[in-house]
C-alpha cells in the first residue's frame, strides 16, 4: 500500500495546527507525521482532538490509554510506566500524545499517529501513536497512546496543540491505500 502526502502544516509560534479538509472516504488510514514539535512553554504536552462531520469545538468523546518509557541523561533514572493520569474514560479533553516536552532549542518531540477509517459511519474511530521526546527533565522519553473516538459519525477535522502556550511544528498528513 502506498502512502500519499496530502498536506503539510508548518507552524511557527502557533496556538494549534488543524487539518480541516481532505479527511474523507478517499483513504481508510490516515497517518500524521510530527517533525520537531517544540513548545513555547516548558514541560507542555502535545495533544489532539477531533470533530465529527458537521461538529465544532473539538470535543469528541474518547477512551484512551497511555504508557511511556524514559531514561535520563545522568543515567540515574529509567522507567517503563502505565500513566493513568493521561488516560480518558469517555472524556472530551484534548488527548496528550507526548508528555512534559522541554522548550529549549535542543528539546522537541517527533513521531507518528495512525487514524483508522475516519469516514466510516458504522464503527468508532481507532487511533494509536508513538512519539519520542526530549523530556523537560533532560530525559529521552517514548510515549505510546492508543484508543478510540467514540462516535459512529465520520471524523473530518483534527487539531493538534500544546497543553499550554504556542508551538513550532511541522505536521504531515498522509493517506494510505
Amino acid at each position: 500500500m502506498a502512502m500519499t502526502l496530502i498536506t503539510t502544516n508548518t507552524s511557527s509560534n502557533a496556538a494549534s495546527s488543524s487539518f480541516t479538509s481532505s479527511i474523507d472516504s478517499t483513504y481508510k488510514l490516515y497517518i500524521f507525521k510530527f517533525i520537531d514539535v517544540n513548545p513555547a512553554t516548558d514541560s507542555a504536552e502535545f495533544t489532539f482532538q477531533a470533530n465529527a462531520a458537521g461538529a465544532s469545538g473539538y470535543n469528541e468523546t474518547m477512551t484512551t490509554t497511555v504508557f511511556k518509557a524514559a531514561h535520563d541523561e545522568a543515567d540515574s533514572s529509567t522507567e517503563l510506566t502505565y500513566d493513568a493520569s493521561f488516560d480518558q474514560a469517555q472524556g472530551t479533553a484534548y488527548q496528550p500524545l507526548s508528555l512534559n516536552i522541554g522548550n529549549g532549542g535542543d528539546e522537541s518531540c517527533a513521531g507518528t499517529m495512525w487514524l483508522f477509517n475516519p469516514s466510516n459511519t458504522t464503527y468508532v474511530k481507532h487511533f494509536y501513536s508513538t512519539l519520542q521526546s526530549y523530556h523537560a527533565t533532560d530525559a529521552a522519553q517514548e510515549v505510546f497512546t492508543a484508543g478510540y473516538i467514540n462516535t459512529t459519525t465520520a471524523i473530518d477535522d483534527i487539531q493538534f496543540k500544546m497543553s499550554s502556550g504556542n508551538m513550532d511544528a511541522v505536521i504531515k498528513m498522509y493517506g494510505v491505500g
